[in-house]
């Protein structure tokens, strides 16, 4: 039937004929496609967690964020933006910190993460957990573990002479609030207390004010 002789009997007939024949088509597609048997196979992945060795099976893409909080039950690491953009997950991985939202566990097989649970506990804080209660470093809390994990890993880097895009001279890295600024912009706190972070990360440096000398 040319278009021109097409009626709205004929469209109609032919739109039945291709509804009949899709049921059809679909299982000889269905049937063409192989199916997958099984789930994701495990794989054994060892890390040693604050100073605990731990053994784990895991499905290859588990983060190393959900391994912690999921598997290990230390819920101090939060999971905020699960995108690397907030810095709530931040945790120290082999002394540099890492967002741990991240990155797969898999990739860390062997190695020794600290959380906020292995830096100090309320009978036994760390330094920089005691200046952020001093300088009222938090607000609401959320990002405070993260805050703490990556405060405590900055001062390492300047205490290392590794540079930042604050620099200015690379083989004289100073400590200054533009550098600590900097350093801890990928941590992002919502209730902005930025200046008191700042402030308690100097306390532990062993200094005070907003001067630029040198750690």
């Amino acid at each position: 039937m040319s278009s021109d002789h097409l009626t709205r009997r004929g469209l109609l007939q032919g739109s039945a004929v291709i509804a009949a024949a899709g049921p059809v088509l679909s299982q000889d597609t269905a049937a063409a496609t192989p199916r997958r048997t099984g789930g994701t196979a495990m794989m054994p992945v060892e890390l040693t967690v604050n100073g605990r060795e731990v053994h784990l099976q895991l499905d290859p893409r588990t983060s190393l964020l959900d391994t912690l909080r999921e598997h290990l039950h230390l819920t101090g690491t939060k999971k905020g933006c699960d995108h690397g953009q907030c810095g709530a997950c931040t945790v120290i991985v082999e002394g540099r910190r890492i967002n741990s939202c991240l990155t797969l566990a898999v990739m860390h097989d062997g190695e020794s993460v600290t959380t906020i649970e292995g830096l100090g506990t309320p009978e036994n804080l760390h330094p920089m957990q005691k200046a952020f209660i001093v300088h009222d470093g938090y607000q609401c809390g959320y990002c405070t573990p993260g805050q703490i994990c990556s405060a405590v890993a900055v001062l390492d880097e300047i205490k290392a002479g590794i540079p930042s895009h604050a620099t200015a001279e690379l083989d004289d890295v100073a400590l200054s609030d533009a550098e600590l600024r900097e350093r801890m912009s990928g941590n992002i706190c919502r209730c902005a207390a930025y200046p008191n972070i700042i402030a308690a990360m100097r306390d532990v440096s062993g200094q005070s004010g907003h001067g630029e000398t040198a750690a």
